[in-house]
Parts: structure tokens; C-alpha cells; sequence
């Protein structure tokens, strides 16, 4: 059961976080996981991330949509990992939504650049450890 205090941990480490850990399933049905930057992580449903469109993840997140993200807190040995689905977007209004000056470095096309591309993650369960202790919950009864 997760109360208003663990709820509010919960959240405090997703917005304190910088780097998310994301996992995808390849072909051979292998769990494959990568660290990414965070952004625009403002509630425990939803969160984006902004990649290459010809990345290895990419395609394994088209051909199966399961997912889980993961953040941590080394210091105070907290955790929490997401499980549910990633999309893979390609409208303007997700990529402008992402967008920041200086990712010309990485789409020399700006916003419009093909090999640009978002990830939206919709987590539908989760589980949080911290104080020796593992909490799993269903995202929509929080």
C-alpha cells in the first residue's frame, strides 16, 4: 500500500532524478537496458525522452512496446522502476515539446530533422524500494 508520504517520495526522486535507466526487449525477446537523460518528468504516468528515430532501441520499442524505466538514488539506496508502454513519436508538437538549443549538435536538421524522434513512456505498474522495504502498486491507484 502506498501512502501520501511514500507517494511523496516517489515523486521527489523522479524529479530529482537526471538519468533514467530504460529498458526494451530485442528480437530474441532479451531484456536490452540504457541510461537516458530525463526531461519533462512531471508526474508518475508519463515521461519523455528524446533519441535517434534510427537507434537500435528505437526500432525494438516499434516491433514490441514493453517497457520499464528505472530511477535511483545511490545515496539513499531508493528505487523505483515503471513498467509499461513506450511509443515512439515523430510529430512536431512532442519533438518541439523536447526540443532545447544546442540538439542541432545531434539533428543538424533542427525539429524537422527524420532521424529525430520521442519516446513517450505511459506506466501502468511499479515498484519502489527504499528502507529494506519493496512496495508494488498499480499506477492508476496512487
Amino acid at each position: 500500500m502506498i501512502n501520501n508520504e511514500i507517494k511523496k517520495e516517489i515523486c521527489n526522486l523522479i524529479e530529482t532524478s537526471k538519468i533514467a535507466y530504460v529498458s526494451s526487449i530485442d528480437a530474441d525477446g532479451i531484456p536490452n537496458t540504457k541510461a537516458m537523460l530525463t526531461q519533462n518528468q512531471s508526474n508518475l504516468t508519463t515521461h519523455y525522452f528524446s533519441t535517434n528515430f534510427s537507434a537500435k532501441r528505437t526500432q525494438q520499442f516499434i516491433k514490441n512496446p514493453n517497457a520499464s524505466i528505472y530511477f535511483c538514488d545511490e545515496a539513499d539506496y531508493k528505487g523505483l522502476m515503471l513498467i509499461g508502454k513506450m511509443e515512439v513519436l515523430t510529430d512536431k508538437e512532442h519533438k518541439t515539446m523536447l526540443w532545447h538549443d544546442g540538439d542541432e549538435i545531434y539533428y543538424p536538421n533542427g525539429i524537422d530533422d527524420e532521424d529525430y524522434c520521442v519516446f513517450k513512456f505511459t506506466a501502468v505498474k511499479g515498484n519502489y524500494y527504499h528502507g529494506l522495504k519493496n512496495c508494488d502498486f498499480n499506477v492508476e491507484d496512487i
